[in-house]
């Protein structure tokens, strides 16, 4: 049988950690930034963690459990 194949969008915008969680990069900091204050566009910088409705869709996309965890 053949190896199932990761999906490489999935890939390039989630990481997964080495205790199993995934994280995703934070939203909102793509376009009109000239009106955030430095600030919010700090806090936007950096990792999050998937919420448990958004985990579900985004396993499906890994299929070799173990890394997910």
């Amino acid at each position: 049988m053949p190896k199932m194949k990761t999906n490489k969008a999935a890939a390039r915008r989630f990481k997964i950690t080495g205790t199993g969680k995934i994280l995703r990069r934070q939203a909102g900091k793509r376009h009109l930034n000239e009106w955030k204050s430095a600030n919010d566009k700090r806090k936007l910088s950096g990792w999050a963690a998937l919420t448990k409705d958004q985990l579900k869709n985004v396993k499906a996309l890994f299929p070799y459990p173990q890394y997910i965890g």
